[in-house]
């Protein structure tokens, strides 16, 4: 179960994460949308879905974005159409948008049933915000013992920074039980974080909490352009070998795999709980697809490590 794996602070948690569809869809298409979700994921072995509360981040970066905004459905509704997936649902929370009595309020539904979730803070310090990280995880911790909920990591940013894992270890002192990263392309700054979280949270006599690395295939220019866009660190080399590519979805695939596999490795040696998280950042047939295929080989792998491992 996908508590006993977080709360034993496992490492190999598998995940797929993906975005909810447009707000302006009318609700037979949204019906028609899930189902064919459904179809692609039910044979799928995950340990979660996740599904993403997206925010329009335009304060984040002056760059225009390369696909337009749209609002999306709540990921809370939403997992109602997916009921028929019989795994947990890990739901994102842009906790900013929301007031103090929405927020308890959704914390406090299904009280008698496990809750996970991902609380987000805002995209940046000019995004005006109704409730801080902080009030969230203060709330979550009063009112639900039964919901665990996670933060984000950004190991790129810990290459400008280097305080990422001091502010992974502050929020695990505030109750998350287990981290996302943003799509990860970046090997040394992903290792570089999880070596000083490990070495600090040793030095400071704490338990190391899941770390589940996301991985995202690129099929396309537009979609390097929309990644590059998110703050997603993609490394000059690595970007070459996607643009250049007679097949950039393969390449993608391949690259993503081979940056799992060391970065997991890094963790098990280490005993660093790491999982892996697959998201597809487009709407493209092809590129869905691709991500489904991408969980299994990471199942793959992450079965034959641990089992070495054991």
């Amino acid at each position: 179960m996908l508590r006993d794996k977080i709360v034993n602070k496992q490492a190999g948690i598998l995940t797929y994460g993906m975005t909810p569809p447009k707000e302006s869809n009318p609700p037979e298409k949204v019906a028609e949308i899930s189902q064919k979700q459904c179809e692609r994921l039910k044979n799928l072995d995950i340990d979660a879905l996740i599904l993403y509360d997206v925010q329009e981040e335009a304060d984040r970066v002056e760059q225009e974005r390369p696909f337009p905004y749209s609002p999306m459905i709540d990921p809370t509704v939403y997992s109602h159409y997916l009921e028929q997936l019989n795994v947990p649902k890990i739901l994102y929370r842009c906790v900013g948008k929301y007031t103090e009595p929405q927020l308890t309020d959704w914390i406090q539904a299904d009280r008698g049933q496990d809750r996970y979730s991902v609380f987000v803070g805002a995209s940046s310090g000019k995004q005006e915000v109704t409730l801080r990280l902080s009030d969230a995880y203060r709330l979550s911790r009063q009112l639900n013992n039964r919901m665990l909920f996670g933060g984000v990591v950004i190991p790129e940013r810990h290459m400008k920074k280097n305080d990422e894992h001091i502010r992974v270890v502050d929020k695990i002192k505030s109750g998350c039980d287990f981290f996302v990263s943003q799509a990860t392309y970046d090997v040394e700054a992903t290792k570089d974080f999880l070596s000083d979280y490990y070495y600090y949270s040793k030095e400071s006599g704490l338990e190391m909490v899941p770390i589940i690395i996301n991985i995202a295939p690129c099929g396309s220019q537009k979609t390097l352009e929309f990644m590059k866009w998110l703050g997603i660190s993609i490394p000059k080399w690595l970007e070459n070998d996607l643009k250049y590519s007679h097949d950039v979805l393969d390449q993608s695939i391949r690259l993503s795999q081979k940056i799992f596999e060391e970065i997991l490795d890094f963790g098990l040696e280490k005993g660093i709980p790491v999982g892996c998280s697959v998201e597809s950042v487009s709407t493209r047939k092809v590129e869905i697809e691709a991500s489904i295929q991408l969980v299994k080989d990471i199942k793959s792998i992450i079965d034959k490590k641990l089992l070495v491992a054991l």
